[in-house]
């Protein structure tokens, strides 16, 4: 149910690469919301054009959506993420947005039903 998805305007870094950051930011979802791995889900995109502040500097766009509340964790989600981001593609973490999406289990699909 948790699903972490990346869009950034850098092009495609090598393929082991992008595997390790999914795999680190799979883990980290994990850990920060207290629900299993098996259910998280994570997504990488490259080379989209994008601006941010007027400028095609390197830039991220991140969604993280769950199922449940996040409620205060937010704030420490944003810097760990912001920080792994910034380490691993090089990004500058004031060109990075996150958009945190709690949705309601009727609204998530998965194996045929949904999670409420």
């Amino acid at each position: 149910m948790p699903l972490i998805k990346v869009q950034t305007s850098l092009h495609p870094q090598t393929q082991g690469d992008v595997e390790t950051l999914l795999l680190t930011l799979s883990r980290q979802l994990a850990a920060h919301l207290g629900k299993p791995e098996s259910y998280v889900m994570t997504a990488f995109e490259a080379g989209i054009p994008m601006t941010f502040g007027g400028t095609i500097d390197p830039a991220c766009y991140v969604e993280i959506k769950s199922v449940g509340t996040m409620g205060d964790r937010t704030r420490v989600m944003s810097e760990a993420f912001c920080n792994e981001i910034h380490q691993s593609l090089g990004v500058a973490k004031n060109r990075i947005y996150i958009e945190f999406n709690d949705a309601q289990g009727h609204m998530w699909g998965w194996n045929g039903s949904t999670f409420g």
